[in-house]
């Protein structure tokens, strides 16, 4: 009875500012998540909607999701998302319109360790590391960028798509309008099998592509090659990241927005048909107690996967809405501040050891990645730690570190932190590609990272949500789903 009359209580008061609004906009819009997904299509949905639209963003953790940092020492350390391709478009943008700096990149050379030695070290210069790739690999190396390229020039089409407006319902729909059936099929096909039907040396697969995945993704080469692709793009792209930390970039496009943050886990969401039109019940609760309102458009913008236990159950829909999709891969970032044990690389003298970034081949090991990490302010004098020297090493793991897994690493430590993340889809955990759309104005943003997961992947799918809610609250369906995008797009210019 007492939520019935909330509810009631809460469909008039949401009735009388809507009659008030005098144009046929939206009224309020409630998105689930203020990571990197819900601020961005908060900041997209005000663009396309305009700054009448209360936007209301519900998180029931800290603003930024996985862009997060943690403090070390008095100096504050990428926790989460650590940088981006250069090819990331919507972050530049975001970057630029908020007035943020790209970090300056400190340079250290890289190594793929196999267990018991180092099958493949980066020197200081390039026609060097070139021609070992060549020597070890052949032309393997070669093949692997034509491929990587292909898929990448492809996929920067979404760009112009959603430029002219347009959106896709569904991930098959996204892909389909970028790379046709050979994109959708690549997602049903392992990164080995792909790479190897172009030439690519199974060695080269093992040693040098699993250890790019498994440092990204904690995955293996039998992972989807969509995904794969694009973190292969990651590696071989320049990298940058956000002067002060990646989070700011949150917390700047929800004040940019003027968004109203609300600190609560939502609990449900149920439709309400009124007057024709669906309206929906969110529910939520937090410290102070629990609280509800109506919305026109919802945004879930947080992973709904079977291993969620504060899944948001979705009430009063015909067929009813399975949202699940699928177990994420736990990944644990481990911040050490410590002395490395060189030796167990090879290295008996620290001094000697040259390398700021560690990647692991697939053989049984306790980590995935090691890495010599800056702090998110870095001065005009920074220079990076000296092996012998203690520093703050980043370590990347599929589970908690035991204690002598971190002696093993580390000669002696004065402090160990860590987060732990459900940081990506298990990919093939989930057989089909799920919808952006739920229902009629109920969108799940997270949808896109079945397909391929990163920063700019949810912001690709924060624009195409907001493009998707407002081409479907306009009834334009002639920029929705549309075929032969590229023929479409060129007459328009």
């Amino acid at each position: 009875m007492a939520r019935a009359a909330r509810l009631l209580a809460a469909l008039a008061a949401f009735l009388a500012a809507a009659a008030t609004g005098g144009d046929a906009r939206p009224s309020k819009i409630a998105v689930v998540g203020a990571g990197i997904g819900g601020s961005a299509v908060a900041h997209f949905l005000q663009q396309h909607f305009g700054p009448r639209v209360q936007i209301d963003v519900f998180e029931k953790g800290t603003v930024g999701g996985r862009l997060a940092t943690i403090s070390v020492n008095k100096q504050h350390y990428e926790s989460g998302a650590a940088s981006f391709h250069s090819l990331s478009l919507h972050m530049q943008d975001f970057v630029k319109q908020l007035g943020l700096r790209p970090r300056r990149e400190v340079v250290g050379r890289s190594a793929v360790f196999s267990g018991e030695h180092f099958v493949l070290e980066e020197t200081d210069w390039y026609l060097l590391n070139v021609f070992r790739l060549w020597w070890h690999y052949g032309i393997s190396f070669l093949r692997l960028q034509m491929w990587v390229e292909e898929v990448m020039e492809k996929f920067m089409r979404i760009y112009k798509y959603q430029a002219h407006g347009y959106a896709f319902s569904g991930v098959e729909e996204l892909l389909y309008s970028l790379g046709e059936s050979a994109f959708v099929n690549m997602t049903q096909r392992s990164v080995a099998e792909s790479l190897l039907q172009v030439g690519v040396t199974q060695r080269f697969i093992d040693d040098v592509v699993s250890a790019v995945l498994r440092a990204s993704y904690g995955q293996s080469a039998a992972m989807p090659a969509f995904a794969g692709a694009m973190s292969l793009a990651g590696a071989q792209g320049s990298l940058w990241s956000v002067e002060g930390g990646n989070k700011l970039v949150c917390s700047g496009l929800l004040k940019l927005t003027k968004a109203n943050v609300i600190h609560a886990t939502v609990t449900s969401v149920t439709l309400q048909n009124t007057e024709g039109k669906p309206l929906y019940y969110v529910e939520y609760e937090n410290e102070a107690g629990n609280g509800s309102d109506f919305y026109d458009i919802v945004v879930i913008a947080t992973p709904l996967h079977l291993d969620n236990s504060s899944s948001i159950a979705f009430e009063g829909f015909d067929p009813p809405i399975e949202a699940a999709q699928g177990s994420f891969q736990p990944t644990v970032v481990s911040l050490v501040h410590g002395y490395l044990n060189s030796s167990y690389f090879g290295f008996p003298d620290p001094k000697l050891f040259p390398f700021a970034s560690i990647l692991t081949t697939d053989f049984p090991n306790f980590f995935c990645s090691l890495d010599n990490i800056c702090p998110v302010n870095i001065s005009a004098n920074f220079r990076r730690k000296q092996p012998q020297e203690a520093a703050v090493w980043r370590v990347q793991s599929p589970k908690p570190l035991l204690r002598s897994q971190l002696k093993t690493l580390f000669r002696s430590y004065y402090s160990v932190q860590t987060a732990e993340w459900q940081a990506h889809p298990l990919y093939g955990s989930h057989t089909t590609l799920p919808r952006f759309a739920l229902h009629d104005q109920l969108f799940h943003l997270n949808a896109l990272e079945w397909a391929a997961s990163s920063v700019e992947v949810m912001a690709v799918a924060a624009k195409n949500v907001a493009l998707l809610a407002y081409n479907r609250w306009y009834q334009d369906l002639d920029k929705i789903d549309q075929k032969d995008l590229m023929h479409k797009v060129k007459t328009e210019l």
